[in-house]
């Protein structure tokens, strides 16, 4: 819960950042988003023969924009014994650079190593939250990514990053919302989301983050790989005790959970995590349900990241959250969201309507519209817009 109230605060003061030439950044209710993929499947990262640690830089990548925070996404086979680490190093001007800023540590398996976020990171150019960069007083105009591959052995299978790229935003402090509607009718989805509640799983693996109660990333990333027919096998599961109900959320608890943050809700985690069966996933940021609404007539849901004020978001389990997360399964014909919401006392009562500028508030106004984006290749992705962030 903390690192999501940590970047929603600094969403807020991000508004507040004197950019380089000095000038008071413009605060309005339009959203700066730019996602820039690195490594594409076509191309995909391997270590070279007789080595047990490499490293690969990426290009510079500028944005068009002075951005304020950025999450990078991956997608990488990481045999037992290997382990990949994504970094991240920015520049305000084209001329100074930060130091390499650690993203994330990603291994699938963790019997050898641990999947880890890294704290202590900060200094004046910025700090990352867990599974974000955010930049300090000056806004960064460009960036570049790099991967440190390692392995136990030389004779031990390479790890391989198919997919890597990054969401850089700079988010007003306040959206306008709701957002005026360009579509008519209902947007579904071609068959149903599956249903699953974290609220069963009360008490279950309470090493991974206190139980299931906490775990409403993992679930809602389950429902997606349910809606493309992707699961761990039987074999895979067999460790959870048979009288568990939905046993690949259990599962997904574990092998999303983030050893520093103690807890399965690290979004690149999340996708990385979708990436193992052999599906497309990414984190970006919306600028409204317009464009997710664009995903759904796309045949694509999405997990949406959103935190809730004291009771304004009607038919909320709980009165309010800090962080939480679910599925945009549809768009009702008056405009207002079908979710699959995790947060709930059974896996029947897990689709949800939610008030169109009540839930934009919740997932605009607190995590500046944060989604996961989980497709096969064979799903094409919508038309990105103009200032493409997907």
């Amino acid at each position: 819960m903390f690192s999501r109230i940590a970047v929603a605060l600094a969403l807020v003061i991000a508004t507040l950042i004197v950019p380089a030439n000095g000038a008071l950044a413009t605060q309005t209710s339009a959203s700066e988003v730019s996602y820039h993929r690195s490594v594409t499947a076509a191309a995909p990262l391997t270590m070279p023969r007789n080595s047990t640690r490499s490293v690969w830089t990426s290009p510079v990548f500028a944005p068009g924009f002075g951005f304020t925070e950025l999450v990078a996404s991956w997608n990488a086979d990481t045999p037992a014994g290997s382990l990949v680490e994504i970094q991240m190093q920015a520049s305000p001007d084209g001329g100074y650079w930060t130091k390499w800023y650690v993203m994330g540590r990603w291994a699938y398996d963790d019997t050898v190593f641990h999947r880890t976020s890294v704290g202590g990171q900060g200094d004046n150019d910025g700090y990352v939250a867990i599974d974000t960069f955010v930049a300090g007083k000056v806004p960064m105009t460009s960036y570049r990514l790099q991967v440190v591959l390692t392995r136990a052995s030389a004779k031990d299978p390479s790890p391989t990053v198919n997919a890597l790229g990054a969401m850089a935003s700079a988010t007003p402090a306040q959206f306008a919302v709701p957002s005026s509607r360009g579509y008519s009718g209902a947007a579904t989805l071609p068959h149903p989301v599956p249903q699953y509640s974290q609220e069963i799983h009360a008490g279950q693996f309470p090493e991974y983050d206190g139980g299931g109660e906490a775990w409403c990333s993992p679930t809602s990333t389950t429902m997606v790989l349910g809606y493309w027919g992707r699961s761990p096998s039987a074999a895979d599961m067999a460790y959870i005790p048979a009288s568990y109900a939905d046993p690949q959320v259990d599962y997904a608890a574990r092998y999303t959970f983030d050893y520093h943050y103690n807890g399965a809700g690290n979004w690149p985690f999340n996708t990385a995590y979708a990436g193992h069966f052999g599906l497309d996933a990414f984190v970006t940021r919306l600028r409204s349900l317009d464009e997710a609404e664009a995903f759904i007539r796309a045949g694509i849901p999405l997990v949406a990241s959103i935190a809730v004020d004291p009771n304004k978001l009607d038919g909320f389990l709980f009165k309010s959250s800090s962080g939480h997360l679910l599925v945009i399964a549809g768009i009702t014909a008056d405009g207002n969201v079908l979710a699959n919401d995790p947060a709930a006392t059974s896996d029947a009562t897990v689709p949800r309507v939610y008030d169109r500028a009540q839930f934009e508030d919740a997932w605009l106004n607190h995590s500046g519209g944060i989604v996961y984006v989980i497709h096969p290749a064979s799903t094409p992705l919508p038309p990105a817009p103009g200032q493409p962030n997907w």
